[in-house]
């Protein structure tokens, strides 16, 4: 399973922050590894620089093996936040899926 990272240009992108992200769905999803071939991790500041409620979301889109791509997507108040509610759609989505 191979899991992209892609941040907006308002979000700071530290490596050990991608990397934080990546081994956070690759864990949380680990079960599916045999069915998911891509996961792209969309994460976006909604309201730029400015500050907000629920205005950083996260898109996930799966690529399972022989299907068509799935996404979910999520916002909340944190990055960390809207990533852990996507992944958690995710899960609920693909476990749907294959049964």
């Amino acid at each position: 399973m191979i899991v992209k990272i892609n941040m907006d240009k308002t979000l700071s992108g530290e490596e050990r922050q991608h990397d934080y992200f990546r081994s956070k769905v690759e864990d949380e999803l680990k079960r599916f590894e045999s069915h998911i071939t891509r996961i792209e991790v969309y994460l976006k500041d909604e309201n730029g620089i400015k500050d907000g409620f629920n205005d950083m979301s996260c898109l996930l889109e799966a690529r399972l093996e022989g299907r068509q791509p799935i996404a979910v997507s999520s916002q909340a108040d944190t990055i960390e936040q809207a990533l852990s509610s996507a992944i958690d759609k995710m899960r609920a989505s693909v476990q749907t899926i294959i049964g």
